[in-house]
C-alpha cells in the first residue's frame, strides 16, 4: 500500500561520503553513502489505508515499524512502477539503509504512490525539486497515540536532503527509543540537521 509523503548524517559520514559515494543505492553487497536523498517521513494519520501500519512489501515486520537497530530495522517506503505491468521498487525490499539524522537502520518494507501509476507519483519521481536529491525515501515514524498535530511536526523536522547509508554495517551509532517517535518526543537530532541549528 503506498501513500503520499508529508513533506534527514553526521560529520564523519559526509567526510566518508567523499571517498565513497556511488551514484546509484547499492542493492546488495557493499556499503554505499549517498548526500543526496531526499528524506520524508509518512505516519499512521497518512499512510494507506489512514489510522493504519499496512505495509505492501513485508520482509521483517507485518506491520510497518521497527527499534531502528541492525537486528530490527524501521521500515522505510520507496518509489516504485507499474509501467511494465509487474509492481517493481526503486530500490528492492529488504535493502537496509542507515540515516545518521535519525541515527536508526531501516529497511525497505514498503511503497509511496497509490493508483494505477505510481512511477507519477512521489517517491519514484519529484526528488530532483528538492536541491540536490536524486533519490527519495519515505521513513516511518509511526505516531500512533499522539497528537496529530505533533505527529506532522515531527514529519517535518525529519524531512530534507540528507545522507544515506545503503547495505549499511551493522556498528553504526543507534539512539534510545523505540522507533523515531516514542515516549512522546521527536528523536531528529543529529547530523547535518542538528547541526544547522
Amino acid at each position: 500500500m503506498g501513500r503520499l509523503p508529508l513533506a534527514a548524517a553526521t560529520a564523519c559520514c559526509i567526510a566518508l561520503a567523499a571517498n565513497a559515494c556511488t551514484d546509484n543505492p547499492s542493492h546488495g553487497g557493499d556499503e554505499s553513502i549517498r548526500t543526496d536523498v531526499f528524506v520524508t517521513a509518512y505516519t499512521w494519520f497518512d499512510n494507506t489505508p489512514p489510522g493504519s501500519t499496512v505495509i505492501s512489501h513485508p520482509v521483517l515486520h507485518k506491520a510497518a515499524g521497527g527499534t531502528g537497530t541492525y537486528a530490527d530495522p524501521v521500515t522505510i517506503a520507496v518509489g516504485h512502477s507499474r509501467k511494465t505491468g509487474q509492481d517493481v521498487l526503486d530500490i528492492p525490499s529488504g535493502t537496509r539503509i542507515y540515516l545518521p539524522d535519525v541515527r536508526r537502520y531501516f529497511i525497505v518494507e514498503d511503497t509511496c504512490g497509490d493508483g494505477p501509476k505510481p512511477e507519477e507519483g512521489p517517491c519514484h519521481t519529484g526528488a530532483e525539486k528538492y536541491g540536490e536529491a536524486t533519490l527519495w525515501i519515505d521513513m516511518w515514524i509511526g505516531g500512533k497515540g499522539e497528537a496529530q498535530s505533533f505527529v506532522r511536526n515531527c514529519a517535518r523536522k525529519a524531512t530534507g536532503v540528507s545522507t544515506a547509508i545503503f547495505n549499511p554495517k551493522d556498528n553504526y551509532q543507534v539512539a534510545s527509543g523505540h522507533g523515531v517517535i516514542h515516549d512522546g518526543t521527536c528523536d531528529t537530532g543529529y547530523g547535518q540537521k542538528a547541526a544547522a541549528k
